[in-house]
Parts: C-alpha cells; sequence; structure tokens
C-alpha cells in the first residue's frame, strides 16, 4: 500500500472516485473545492493505492506543519472505496500516518462525513481511526429528516402541523428561486442579528457555486405575494443525501411560519426525487447544544446523528 500527493493528472481519476464511491459527497469533488480563490488554501491531497490500485482519497490543506482536511468544505476525511473490510480500512489510515509523519508533519484534523451518506454504512473507519492513535476533537449533533414518508405532514409533531397548516393558510407558497440576493439579504441580517457571524460563503461564491452546480445547489424559497419570506439553500451532496445548507427567514414575517412550509415542502421534494435523508445541519456549536433549535428540527421529525472532528498529534 502506498500514499500520493495528487497532482493535476490525476483530476479525471479523481472524480470518478468520488461518483462511486462508498461515502463520497460534493465536499470532496475538485470541482466543489475550486471555488475558493487560489490563495485562501494550500491543498496537499492524497490518493491511497493498494497494488496499484485506489482504494481511497483524502483531501486536505496545510496550515503550517497541519493537515487539515478539509479546511474549505463541511466534509473531508478518508473517502473509501465501497466494500473495503476492517483490515485494509486499518491500513489506509496507518500507511496515511506513515506518509504524514516521514513529510515532517505535526499533526492532523480531519472531519468525517457522517453515517447517512454512506452507501453501505459501516464504522470501520472510526475504529482504525481511534486504533491508529486518532482522538476526538469533537463531535458535533447534525439534525437528519428520514425521506421515505409519501407527506411529511403526518410525522410532524402537533406543533409543527398547526405551524404549517397556518403557513398554508396565510397564503404562503413555496416554489424554486434563483433569487438568491435578495435570500442573501435575508440570511445575512437574521445571522448577524441572532448570532452576530457572517455567512459561511459570500454572495459572490453562493452564486460561483450555483454556477458550478446549477442543478445541485437550489433555492427553496417562501412567499407571500411578491414578498419573499425565507429560503432553504439545499445542496444534493450525493445520491442519498440533501443538505439543507442555508435556513432563513424574515423576522418581520415569522408569524407567517414560513419555515415550517419549507420543511414540509423540501421534504416531499426529496421523497419524490429518490433521496433517503434530509440533512437540517447541526444545532450544536463546539458541542455546546442549542436546545430550542434541537426541539424545533425534532419537532420536524429530525433524529440526530454525529458529525465527528478527529485530531491526531504525529
Amino acid at each position: 500500500m502506498e500514499v500520493y500527493a495528487f497532482t493535476e493528472k490525476d483530476s479525471k481519476q479523481w472524480e470518478a472516485f468520488v461518483a462511486t464511491a462508498n461515502n463520497g459527497t460534493i465536499f470532496h469533488s475538485l470541482k466543489f473545492l475550486s471555488y475558493h480563490p487560489k490563495q485562501r488554501f494550500k491543498n496537499h491531497h492524497l490518493i491511497i493505492k493498494d497494488r496499484g490500485h485506489t482504494i481511497a482519497l483524502f483531501p486536505a490543506v496545510v496550515q503550517d506543519k497541519t493537515i487539515i482536511s478539509h479546511g474549505g468544505a463541511s466534509y473531508g476525511g478518508f473517502v473509501l472505496q465501497d466494500g473495503l473490510g476492517i483490515h485494509t480500512t486499518y491500513l489506509a489510515v496507518e500507511n496515511l500516518v506513515g506518509y504524514l509523519k516521514n513529510h515532517g508533519y505535526e499533526r492532523v484534523i480531519l472531519t468525517q462525513t457522517p453515517l447517512i451518506y454512506y452507501k453501505n454504512p459501516h464504522q470501520y473507519l472510526d475504529f482504525a481511526l481511534l486504533k491508529n492513535g486518532f482522538t476526538y476533537l469533537k463531535r458535533e449533533v447534525t439534525a437528519v429528516i428520514p425521506l421515505d414518508a409519501a407527506d411529511p405532514l403526518l410525522t410532524f409533531h402537533a406543533d409543527a402541523r398547526r405551524s404549517t397548516k397556518k403557513a398554508l393558510r396565510e397564503g404562503v407558497r413555496v416554489s424554486i428561486s434563483d433569487d438568491f440576493s435578495t435570500f442573501y439579504k435575508i440570511l445575512k441580517r437574521n445571522l448577524g442579528m441572532r448570532h452576530n457571524v457572517s455567512p459561511t460563503h459570500t454572495l459572490r461564491e453562493l452564486k460561483k457555486l450555483k454556477k458550478l452546480y446549477p442543478d445541485d445547489i437550489i433555492l427553496f424559497a417562501a412567499y407571500r405575494k411578491s414578498r419573499m419570506l425565507g429560503g432553504i439553500v439545499i445542496f444534493i451532496t450525493n445520491p442519498r443525501v440533501i443538505l439543507a445548507f442555508y435556513i432563513s427567514h424574515d423576522n418581520k414575517y415569522q408569524a407567517y411560519r414560513p419555515v415550517n412550509l419549507l420543511f414540509y415542502e423540501v421534504l416531499k421534494w426529496g421523497h419524490n426525487r429518490g433521496f433517503k435523508y434530509l440533512d437540517l445541519g447541526t444545532f450544536t456549536l463546539d458541542m455546546e447544544p442549542n436546545w430550542g433549535l434541537g426541539r424545533f428540527k425534532e419537532n420536524h421529525n429530525a433524529r440526530g446523528f454525529l458529525r465527528d472532528s478527529y485530531e491526531f498529534k504525529l
């Protein structure tokens, strides 16, 4: 088994591997990672081969003597060939650790793809990481709604059902929109007011991503008459999971319950297209729960899955 540094000639093979891997997502794709300005990150992607055959990828960036997988995406870590056994998975981690030590790195941080994103879920990788000396840096909880109900309203708790029906009575409607500029104003104002933070992406970056992925990044917007009340930006991450990357509403119109209706419409849309899960994102930050946000998501039939970040001091 050998570990190779990625070069541009490997691009086609990399993208093909992500598309067929057990746990590949949009966030592991070079196409997605390319939206970052070239000066933002120093890439050091790695390819792990067994007897000349690629079995895993490791997208990563370098900061001083630290390797981070990945600094510019929700998930990084090991992208695994489907069907790998426990021993091969262990050796892949062991060989990557050896490579990093031999190249003088002092620390590695990775955020692994949650189990719901796997075509064939297993936890061999978690075992292999811990067995090779990795420790948990943090374990965030992401809220996930299964998409197995044709009518998701039947799975909502009573409060969420009432709020969804109220939105419909008030004349709120949901449609797919390209008006990212209006949504971004709502998002920026909401995040600034509630959390004193800015969105992960600038509006320019969000529009660039939409241009890169016209069919896989979708804005669902809630309107009353011609006014946008809120929206959800969905990333189609892989054939199994859609991710609500941004969820926001205009506080002045909260009484119309636009977010409840947005959840309802997105769930129906995802079910009808054969996806298995809607990932609503985390309701913890550095392992501190936002109990209210957690309850709100649970009222729409969400349950928690772990989004684990690991660390190894080499």
